[in-house]
C-alpha cells in the first residue's frame, strides 16, 4: 500500500476535497482489476498451489512447506506491478481528475480509485485491464464455551493445555480493530514466552491513539484500511478513529473469542461471571481494521485489508463480516472479496466467514463461495434465568445480569407515564416510557418502588439505553427496574445485560402483554376513573446473576442465515452447502473496548456479552489455529474437510440438534435442524484433531468450478488472469467432504476421494438416503494405508417429483474409531421416463 494515503485522505476530508470538492456529481470509488498477474500468481504455481500432502509410493504421509514471505525479487515484481497501475492510470485520464486510495498487488493485481463512471468505461477499454467493478458497502455480522466444547479435557490436552494451544500460528482479524490494553492481548500473563513466527512480517501501525508498544508478542500486527470511507465522506474522524484502535468493540471482541488470552477474569457492572479464553489462547493476533462504527465499511477497504493480511503472512483469516447485498452479476462467487480470498486460499491461508445474522429464511446465505468456510450461530449450554413474580403469583421469565430484590419482599410497581410531573408537555410524553429523563418524573412517587419502562425499537437503534434508564431509576430512588417490551421489537436478539440493582428485560412481546394486564387491572382510580390513588400491583424479582446449564443445547438460533446457498441474484441453488457447520454463537461474552460504544450497556467495560454469526466465527477460527498447529502443512481445504467430517448432529441430551424457525418466541417454533441450517452439524473440537480421512480441493479444482458455471470464461478470465478450457465441473464434484444437488433429474454419479491422516486402519460405509433418492456408495468397505487415498463412487437417482429439499448422509467408520460423516442434500428431484422404467 503507498505510504500514509489513509493519512493523506484524512486531512483531505477535514479540507472539504470529499465527493463534492471532487467536482463530479457521479464519481464513485472503482476496484480495477489487471491483466497482468499478481505477485502470488507470479511466483506462486509450486509455491502456492497443490494439496499440501504429497502421497508416495510407500504410503507414508509427507507434507509440503510453504513460504508466504517476500523475497527481493518479488519486491522488484512487486514494485513493477505498482508502476505498471500508476502508468495505466497516467495515460488513461491524462490532465483529468482522480484519487487512487488503494494498490492491490499480492493476490490479485489491481487498484481501487475514485473516478467519475465515464472515466470507469475509460479503464474498461483498455488492453491491460480485465475489470472495472464499483465498490460496494459491508457489515459486522468465551468464559464457558472452551468447556462447553471440551477443550481443557480434550483439544488443548495434546499439545500441553492452554499455556501452548495455538502456539506459532498467526489469525488475521478484518473486523473494526482491537483495544491494545486489554488484558486478553497481554503477551505478559503467560508462563511461556510469545516469540514472533518468522513467517510473518506484519507490522504495527503507530497513531496518536494508538501509540508505539500498542503491539507486543501477543498482538503482533495492527493497522487500519480506510481510504474508501473517507473519500465518500462516512468516515468521522472522531468516532471513527484512522488508527486500528477499536471504538466500536465488535473487533475486539472476536478477536479474544478465537486467541484471547486464558483465565482472564469477567467483571461486569461489579459482579464476576467467570474466567474468559480465547479458543487457541496462545495464538497470535493480528489486526486489519477495515470496519467502521459509523457505517461498517467498503469491499475496497476489505480487499486491501485480505491483500495486506495475505502479504503479512498469517495463517487464518476471520471475517465477522458479510456483504450488504447479494452479489449481483453471474454468481454470488464473483466478486472482489470471495475472489481475493480464493488467491487467499490458494496462499494456504484458510478462511473462515460468519455466515449472516438474516436468517431463519431458506436462502439468507450472506457467505457464498465452497473455499470459504461458513460458520452459522448456535447456542451453548449456559444461560442465565431471571425471572418477574407478580403478585398475582404469575411468574415471567426475562433477561437481566442483575441481583435479585429483598427475600420474599414484594414491592410496588410504577410506569414511568405514572409517574409523570404534571407540567410536563405531551411532546415529552412520546417517550417518557423509556425512562430516559429523570428530571421529567416524580422522585417521591417512585422511590421504594419497581420502576416499569417501555424497550422500543429506540433502545436497538441506539437512541435510548438501559444505562441511562438505570441512571434514571438510581436518580428516583427506585429499588428495582423492569422492562417490557414493546411489540415492534420482535425479532431483535437481546443479549442479557448487566444492572447494579434488581432487574430485568422481559423478552417476549406476549409476556409483556401480560405483565401490562396485570399492572393495569391493579390500579386503584379515584371516582373520575383519571386519578390513580394506588398502585396495587406488586413485584419481586429473584435476580440472574448465576449461570444455569440447558441440556437441549445447541441449537440453531433464528437469526444464523441458512442455506441453500444462492449461486445468483434469481432463484438458482448452489451445489455447494451452507454453512459449513455451526458454533456457539449466541450469549458470548469476550473482551470489550474501552471506547466500545456497539453495545451501549456495555459501555466501559471490560467485557460484553454479544451475539451472532460473528461470534460464532471465530470459535472457528481459534480451533482451525489448534488443527494448524497440529498439523502445520494442512492446506485450508484439509483443515475444512477435519472440521466438517467430526461434527456432532445431537446435543446434551441426545436428541437432534433442533433450529429455530421464526423471530418471535422462537423456541416454540423449533425443528430438526437440516443441513441447510447447520451444515455438516456442530463443531467438535477434540475430534477435528484426529479426523482420520480428509477431504482435499485446491486452487486448479475451485477454477475448474468457477468455469463450469455457464459464461463464465470471461470473468474467470478477469479475475484469475486463466483461461477457461472446457470444464463441466459443478460443485457436487468438487472434492468436498458433503454433497448438495439442486436439481437432479437423472441418475448422477459423484465422485469423492479420501485421504488418510492417521495409521492404517479398515473402513466400513452405511448411508440413510434423502427422501425421493435412491443411493448406493461403492466400495461399501476398504483398507488404506497412512498417506494413501480411496476413491469412492456415490450414485443418486431421483424416485419421484418433488421441489422440496430432503436430506440424508454418509457415515465411514473406521475399525481404529474414526467416524467421518457426509450430509447429503438434494433440492429438487424430477424423474425422467428412463429413471421411472428403473424404478418399476
Amino acid at each position: 500500500m503507498e505510504g500514509f494515503l489513509s493519512l493523506y485522505l484524512l486531512i483531505l476530508s477535514f479540507h472539504g476535497f470529499l465527493l463534492w470538492g471532487f467536482g463530479q456529481e457521479d464519481a464513485a470509488v472503482y476496484i480495477v482489476i489487471m491483466k497482468q498477474h499478481p505477485v502470488t500468481r507470479h511466483f506462486g504455481e509450486m509455491e502456492f498451489g497443490g494439496s499440501g500432502i504429497s502421497h508416495v509410493d510407500s504410503g507414508s504421509f509427507n507434507t509440503l512447506n510453504r513460504q508466504r514471505n517476500f523475497s527481493s525479487t518479488d519486491r522488484n515484481y512487486n514494485s513493477y506491478l505498482l508502476r505498471l497501475q500508476n502508468s495505466l492510470l497516467r495515460r488513461t485520464l491524462r490532465g483529468e481528475k482522480y484519487i487512487k486510495l488503494y494498490s492491490y498487488r499480492y493476490l490479485i493485481n489491481g487498484f481501487s480509485v475514485l473516478i467519475t463512471s465515464q472515466q470507469a468505461d475509460k479503464l474498461l477499454k483498455r488492453r491491460e485491464v480485465a475489470n472495472v467493478l464499483l465498490d460496494f458497502s459491508v457489515r459486522t455480522a468465551t468464559t464457558h464455551t472452551p468447556e462447553f466444547l471440551g477443550l481443557p479435557q480434550g483439544a488443548w490436552i495434546p499439545e500441553g493445555g492452554p499455556e501452548v494451544a495455538g502456539e506459532g500460528i498467526v489469525i488475521g482479524f478484518i473486523d473494526t480493530g482491537i483495544d491494545p490494553t486489554h488484558p486478553s492481548f497481554s503477551d505478559k500473563l503467560s508462563i511461556n514466552q510469545f516469540p514472533v513466527p518468522h513467517h510473518f512480517s506484519g507490522i504495527c501501525e503507530v497513531m496518536r491513539d494508538f501509540p508505539a508498544g500498542s503491539c507486543n508478542r501477543k498482538l503482533i500486527g495492527a493497522r487500519h484500511f480506510a481510504a474508501s470511507a473517507i473519500i465518500r465522506g462516512a468516515f468521522n474522524a472522531t468516532a471513527d478513529h484512522a488508527s486500528p484502535l477499536d471504538s466500536d468493540g465488535h473487533g475486539t471482541h472476536t478477536a479474544s473469542i478465537a486467541a484471547g488470552n486464558y483465565g482472564i477474569p469477567v467483571v461486569v457492572s461489579g459482579h464476576h461471571f467467570g474466567n474468559a479464553s480465547g479458543m487457541a489462547p496462545h495464538a497470535h493476533i493480528a489486526v486489519y481494521k477495515a470496519l467502521y462504527r459509523s457505517f461498517g465499511g467498503f469491499a475496497a477497504d476489505v480487499v486491501a485489508a485480505i491483500d495486506q493480511a495475505a502479504q503479512d503472512g498469517v495463517d487464518i483469516i476471520s471475517l465477522s463480516i458479510t456483504p450488504n447485498r447479494r452479489p449481483p452479476g453471474l454468481a454470488t462467487f464473483f466478486n472482489p472479496i470471495d475472489m481475493s480470498l480464493l488467491a487467499a486460499v490458494k496462499a494456504g491461508i484458510f478462511v473462515v466467514q460468519a455466515a449472516g445474522n438474516t436468517g431463519p429464511a431458506p436462502k439468507s446465505m450472506s457467505s457464498f463461495s465452497p473455499w470459504i468456510f461458513t460458520v452459522g450461530a448456535s447456542s451453548h449450554d449456559r444461560i442465565y434465568n431471571n425471572y418477574l413474580v407478580l403478585g398475582n403469583n404469575l411468574t415471567i421469565s426475562g433477561v437481566g445480569l442483575a441481583p435479585g430484590t429483598d427475600g420474599n419482599l414484594m414491592y410496588p410497581l410504577i410506569t414511568a407515564t405514572h409517574a409523570l410531573k404534571n407540567e410536563t408537555t405531551i411532546e415529552n410524553e412520546l417517550y417518557l416510557h423509556e425512562c430516559q429523563d429523570s428530571s421529567l418524573l416524580k422522585k417521591k412517587l417512585i422511590k421504594g418502588k419497581i420502576l416499569v419502562c417501555g424497550y422500543s425499537i429506540r433502545y436497538v437503534l441506539g437512541l435510548s439505553s438501559i444505562k441511562q434508564a438505570l441512571q434514571t431509576a438510581k436518580d428516583t430512588s427506585a429499588v428495582g427496574i423492569v422492562f417490557y417490551m414493546d411489540p415492534f421489537v420482535i425479532g431483535f436478539q437481546l443479549n442479557p445485560t448487566p444492572m447494579p440493582i434488581p432487574g430485568l428485560i422481559i423478552p417476549s412481546p406476549d409476556d409483556s402483554k401480560l405483565f401490562l394486564q396485570y399492572y393495569n387491572n391493579s390500579l386503584h382510580r379515584g371516582k373520575n376513573a383519571k386519578t390513580i390513588v394506588k398502585f396495587g400491583g406488586v413485584a419481586r424479582i429473584l435476580g440472574g446473576l448465576k449461570a444455569n446449564y440447558s441440556i437441549s443445547a445447541p441449537k440453531v438460533m433464528y437469526y444464523s442465515s441458512r442455506g441453500p446457498d444462492p449461486e445468483d441474484n434469481s432463484f438458482l441453488d448452489a451445489d455447494i452447502l451452507k454453512p459449513n457447520l455451526i458454533a456457539p454463537g449466541n450469549s458470548i461474552w469476550g473482551a470489550w473496548s474501552s471506547l466500545g460504544t456497539e453495545s451501549a450497556e456495555f459501555q466501559g467495560e471490560k467485557f460484553a456479552m454479544m451475539s451472532g454469526t460473528s461470534m460464532a466465527a471465530p470459535h472457528v477460527a481459534g480451533l482451525a489455529a489448534l488443527i494448524k498447529q497440529k498439523f502445520p502443512n494442512f492446506n485450508p481445504s484439509a483443515i475444512a474437510s477435519a472440521l466438517s467430517t467430526t461434527t456432532t448432529r445431537i446435543d446434551k441430551q441426545g436428541a437432534m440438534i433442533m433450529a429455530q424457525r421464526a423471530y418471535s418466541n422462537p423456541d416454540s417454533t423449533m425443528s430438526p435442524a437440516t443441513p441447510f441450517d447447520m451444515g455438516s452439524g456442530f463443531v467438535n473440537a477434540t475430534a477435528a484433531l484426529d479426523p482420520g480421512l480428509i477431504f482435499e480441493s485446491d486452487y486448479g479444482d475451485f477454477l475448474s468450478f468457477l468455469c463450469g458455471i455457464n459464461g463464465s470464461a470471461p470473468v474467470v478470465l478477469n479475475y484469475t488472469g486463466q483461461s477457461c478450457l472446457f470444464s463441466t465441473k459443478t460443485g457436487s464434484d468438487l472434492n468436498l467432504p458433503t454433497i448438495t444437488v439442486a436439481f437432479l433429474n437423472q441418475s448422477r454419479t459423484i465422485m469423492r476421494r479420501v485421504t488418510n491422516t492417521a495409521n492404517d486402519e479398515y473402513y466400513s460405509i452405511s448411508w440413510s438416503a434423502p427422501h425421493g433418492v435412491s443411493v448406493s456408495v461403492s466400495p461399501t468397505r476398504f483398507f488404506i494405508g497412512r498417506g494413501q487415498q480411496q476413491n469412492l463412487t456415490v450414485v443418486l437417482n431421483p424416485t419421484m417429483n418433488s421441489s422440496y429439499a430432503s436430506f440424508g448422509g454418509i457415515g465411514i467408520y473406521g475399525s481404529q474409531g474414526h467416524k467421518v460423516f457426509i450430509p447429503l442434500s438434494v433440492i429438487m428431484k424430477t424423474m425422467n421416463k428412463a429413471a421411472s422404467d428403473r424404478n418399476d
